[in-house]
């Protein structure tokens, strides 16, 4: 993408409209996209109006409802609606973006430091060896895994890695748990 908006136009039928692929979408579309980081627009069809806003609530009441547990607590939502009228509600949405974007740092930084740390896990080196060896036997049973571009294969095994390493720390978070 260019860095661009992706234009959403919503019909007065409910009907979501991607510009952008020039297909008709859904509320989980734009829930995955929003996942992904895909900066979108959504336009009233008829109006023209930026109804983004409204269209993201819908999918914040909807990711409520739909999964078993609820992001939102109760009383976060109380004083949420007691700010509205507020002499201090225009300051509100500065404060909350500020303090996400100050949270996904911290654990951005949290995620660092953990796989820094399985780095040097005796754990993980073991699961790095048994790869490997996972690798040896399987190159002797598909002789083509051998022949595979060393780039497609490096990236394979740093996806693997990868995978291995979240596996870890999963496990750690249990382990952490059931030691509490």
């Amino acid at each position: 993408m260019s860095g661009e908006a992706v234009v959403i136009k919503k019909y007065a039928n409910r009907r979501l409209y991607n510009t952008q692929s020039s297909s008709y979408i859904t509320l989980d579309h734009l829930a995955k996209m929003t996942r992904e980081g895909v900066e979108f627009k959504v336009v009233d069809a008829k109006t023209g109006a930026d109804i983004t806003h409204q269209i993201l609530t819908q999918i914040i009441m909807e990711e409520e409802s739909a999964s078993g547990e609820q992001m939102l607590p109760v009383n976060f939502l109380r004083q949420l609606i007691g700010m509205y009228g507020n002499s201090m509600q225009s300051l509100v949405p500065h404060y909350l973006e500020a303090s996400m974007e100050h949270f996904r740092t911290n654990q951005s930084k949290l995620r660092e430091a953990f796989e820094d740390s399985l780095g040097n896990n005796p754990l993980a080196k073991l699961a790095q060896q048994n790869l490997a060896m996972f690798k040896a036997a399987a190159s002797a049973f598909m002789p083509g895994l051998a022949d595979a571009k060393p780039n497609e294969h490096d990236k394979a095994q740093d996806d693997e890695l990868a995978a291995l390493r979240q596996q870890m720390a999963e496990m750690q978070a249990k382990l952490d748990k059931l030691g509490k």
